[in-house]
């Protein structure tokens, strides 16, 4: 198995130790992982934004960069699902097409095609699951609230195998943070306020830390924790799966 790491671009720039802590983690399973040191964005911010056709160019690379490992692993579901949803190129129709059904986000790939049963990880300490909107809307990560079905979510299965770390319970599990990428500039003050109340019901359930499976997320929540002095910590969850001290 051949796998292909895609690290998104703030992720690379802001947060490398998440894209370590991917790295590692994979090598962990006896995977063979290659990072494609001419990989660039894959485009959302510009089509978030309503410019999409300034995407192509990013597409063409993403194609010649990744169509021929086996798998594609990111540690992003808003990423993995926009490569997912909107990779296209004219005359490479059939790759783009192998290349969206071949993009994993980390806890998918894990729980899914490696099937993977057991961690030697610990964490002790009082954990709360952030569910972000394209991971859990998107690529299913996880059952929604407004379904009447059984419930289940991949990330928590693989938090459940990690030793110490406590899963508190919070009042609305897969509430939005408000980031939504370019929606927390054009609607600051709503994003401020949507980050706000799901601080607080973190805080309120006595979280350690926040978790999640988009950096992105966590990175807003982050900016919200910070200016209240709050000693609660955010991590990403490739870096709880890593941790083996």
């Amino acid at each position: 198995m051949n796998i292909g790491l895609f690290i998104p671009c703030y992720i690379d720039q802001l947060y490398p130790q998440v894209g370590i802590a991917t790295l590692e983690l994979l090598e962990k399973q006896g995977l063979n992982v290659t990072y494609p040191a001419n990989q660039t964005c894959c485009g959302q911010p510009m089509a978030n934004s309503g410019f999409e056709h300034y995407t192509h160019t990013s597409n063409k690379n993403f194609i010649r960069t990744f169509a021929d490992f086996d798998y594609i692993v990111c540690p992003s579901g808003s990423c993995t699902l926009h490569v997912k949803e909107h990779l296209y190129v004219a005359n490479r129709k059939a790759q783009a097409t192998q290349i969206r059904n071949k993009i994993y986000e980390l806890t998918e790939f894990l729980t899914d095609v490696i099937n993977l049963k057991a961690l030697n990880a610990s964490f002790p300490y009082k954990v709360g699951l952030h569910q972000s909107c394209h991971g859990l809307r998107g690529l299913h990560l996880a059952q929604m609230s407004e379904l009447v079905a059984a419930p289940f979510s991949k990330p928590e299965h693989l938090l459940s195998m990690v030793k110490g770390i406590e899963l508190i319970s919070l009042d609305r599990h897969d509430e939005c943070c408000g980031f939504g990428g370019t929606f927390s500039i054009f609607e600051e003050a709503v994003s401020v306020k949507m980050g706000q109340d799901r601080v607080a019901d973190h805080l309120n359930h006595q979280a350690e830390y926040i978790t999640g499976v988009d950096m992105s997320c966590l990175m807003h929540l982050q900016g919200i924790l910070n200016r209240q002095k709050s000693p609660v910590k955010v991590i990403h969850i490739a870096e709880i799966l890593n941790a083996d001290k």
